[in-house]
């Protein structure tokens, strides 16, 4: 009998959180399972998108930093 998987269980499986026997009953699963296998890819997909989005903040976003801090006269506590 094929345990079921819980959407949490894949994702975990994306990331690479589960042990390798857990991994083994995964992947028969996904083996038997085409709608869980479609979740999977979906899941897949979605990290790579979000493995791939914006790293560092833009340039206009450093300098409202920069601005905001000089108005409030932000400066560190000197000890």
């Amino acid at each position: 009998m094929t345990k079921i998987f819980t959407h949490d269980d894949l994702i975990r499986y994306v990331y690479e959180e589960t042990e390798p026997e857990e991994n083994r009953q995964i992947e028969l699963a996904l083996s038997e399972d085409m709608e869980l296998l479609e979740q999977y890819h979906e899941l897949l997909w979605l990290r790579k998108q979000m493995d791939g989005g914006m790293m560092e903040p833009s340039e206009k976003t450093i300098n409202t930093i920069l601005d905001y801090s000089k108005a409030v006269n932000l400066h560190p506590v000197k000890e």
